[in-house]
């Protein structure tokens, strides 16, 4: 007998040169969530904004990417995928503009937010695309690592960019940058992208968007305050409304026919189980960078600029990491090989339980074999889920994945950077609270202490710092051992499923998601 995935239509030329354009804004999305690490202090020189508008010039974006992630993912399935990555490109390149000659704190943060809403129509809608490009089994795997590769990329990429860019111009050049790449995919993708969307796509369900904007907003706000401030009880609310919501949210979803998230993207074995575990490999992914930046700058004492540059290092090993598990995936059930992601990931994790205060490489090493370990599992667990939703519905599934990495994001940092800071106030109890606190209080006060008595201080601190990471290494590390035994039990025999007739045939049939060159 004959797979039926084996007749799909292989993409030829044309398609990957379409997902090359693709990646442009997957790289400049992800690059604008590192981006103002360098340019805030020129910022602050020039806008004078508080400190609460120096917060929300940092945060703005990540909160309105993660608060439309859905939407525009549903938005896309019914307008076209190409219509709204067009719409979005516009957006962002007029927001970047805005951004980079914004005269006051008020209108850079009204920027960042207009960034946000156009990342949150990008990011949804690359992916979507790549699901529709390849509809063999192979190559789409290949597609989706090299996404998962330039995301993590970008992220990285964008501190030591603008590090670059503030060498040589002024702080809103590192919006400024974003133009040219919006120019250039503007012209591209509608020569090269064909036009994908649900033929009978329903209503659409206006009610649903501010419930799961405030679904998801005060979830991820809560989180990423109980990282930073400890658990207060305003960000325990915060949790509880928006969990609240999330209830409110899920139950209409799966009582009208017109939900903005499909029943049937459930239908796929792949598809919750690969959400689930994005969502921890996200988790282990930030709740790790947690640490590392702060022991390259706060520990070892380097520049903001020289801790970026290092932390480009790991990207050698995590390079390799997406293509060799779609590789294995071809020859090894997936589920073993997704175990083995989230088991490479937990030794990372057990080389920072080994990291004292003069351990560079050591961190290094373990960032790289972490990262290396999550990169494969988002890669394949994305595929899965994206193979296993009906093509008509790729927008939906893609803000799903994406809303997963979020929450998975925030969750880490909340919960390992809280151990970590937990182990450190109680090891500096007898401390003055600038120092108990946080540690680059604690820098502040032995510069302000001076002599050998301020040196001993930051000693004890940096000390406290590395033993709470290493406790929340070894959390880290016991987590993603359990994930690797729960992937290997739920994950093994999943295959992708056969490609509907309209996505198998070399010219199109009348049907779901039927692509149109234009």
């Amino acid at each position: 007998m004959t797979n039926p995935a084996a007749t799909a239509r292989r993409a030829g030329r044309r398609e990957w040169t379409a997902f090359t354009v693709l990646l442009l804004p997957l790289l400049l999305v992800s690059m604008d969530v590192s981006v103002l690490y360098f340019a805030i202090p020129a910022i602050t020189d020039q806008l004078a904004p508080s400190a609460t508008q120096q917060l929300w010039i940092f945060d703005s974006y990540g909160f309105a990417l993660s608060g439309l992630l859905i939407t525009m993912g549903s938005l896309g399935d019914r307008i076209g995928r190409r219509k709204l990555l067009l719409i979005g490109a516009t957006a962002f390149g007029i927001a970047s503009v805005c951004a980079g000659y914004a005269t006051s704190a008020e209108m850079l943060i009204a920027a960042r937010v207009l960034l946000g809403i156009g990342g949150a129509t990008l990011m949804p809608s690359t992916l979507a695309l790549v699901r529709n490009l390849f509809q063999d089994d192979k190559q789409r795997g290949k597609a989706i690592a090299i996404w998962s590769g330039a995301m993590t990329g970008g992220i990285a990429l964008g501190s030591v960019l603008s590090g670059v860019m503030l060498n040589h111009f002024w702080w809103g050049s590192v919006f400024l940058i974003n133009v040219p790449a919006m120019l250039l995919l503007l012209l591209l993708v509608p020569v090269l992208v064909p036009e994908f969307k649900d033929p009978a796509p329903g209503r659409f369900d206006l009610l649903s968007v501010p419930l799961s904007m405030a679904a998801v907003l005060p979830v991820v706000y809560g989180l990423k305050e109980i990282a930073a401030e400890g658990f207060e009880p305003l960000y325990l609310g915060c949790l509880a409304v928006g969990l609240a919501f999330a209830y409110v949210f899920v139950r209409r979803q799966r009582t009208r026919d017109d939900a903005m998230i499909s029943r049937a993207l459930f239908r796929g074995r792949g598809f919750g189980a690969g959400i689930a575990f994005n969502t921890l490999a996200a988790f282990a992914v930030m709740g790790s960078a947690y640490f590392t930046t702060q022991y390259l700058q706060s520990v070892l004492g380097m520049g903001t600029l020289e801790a970026a540059l290092w932390s480009l290092a790991p990207s050698v090993l995590i390079g390799a990491a997406a293509p060799v598990s779609a590789a294995l995936a071809q020859k090894v059930d997936r589920g073993y090989v997704i175990a083995g992601g989230f088991a490479l990931a937990a030794v990372g994790f057990a080389l920072f339980s080994l990291v004292d205060t003069d351990s560079l490489w050591l961190i290094l090493t373990g960032a790289g074999v972490l990262s290396s370990g999550v990169v494969a599992v988002m890669s394949l667990v994305s595929d899965m889920a994206l193979a296993a939703a009906p093509a008509e519905k790729a927008g939906s599934a893609a803000s799903l994945l994406e809303t997963g990495t979020e929450f998975g994001g925030a969750l880490g940092m909340a919960v390992l950077g809280s151990l970590g800071t937990a182990v450190y106030r109680s090891e500096l109890a007898d401390s003055e609270p600038a120092v108990r606190e946080t540690l680059g209080g604690a820098a502040a006060a032995a510069h302000r202490i001076g002599g050998e008595a301020g040196e001993q201080v930051l000693a004890l601190a940096r000390e406290a710092f590395v033993h709470g990471m290493q406790y929340a290494a070894w959390g880290g590390a016991a987590l993603l051992l359990g994930a690797a035994v729960l992937a290997a039990a739920l994950m093994r025999g999943i295959e992708a499923p056969a490609p509907p007739a309209a996505e198998q045939a070399d010219v199109p049939a009348d049907g779901a998601a039927v692509p149109a060159y234009n």
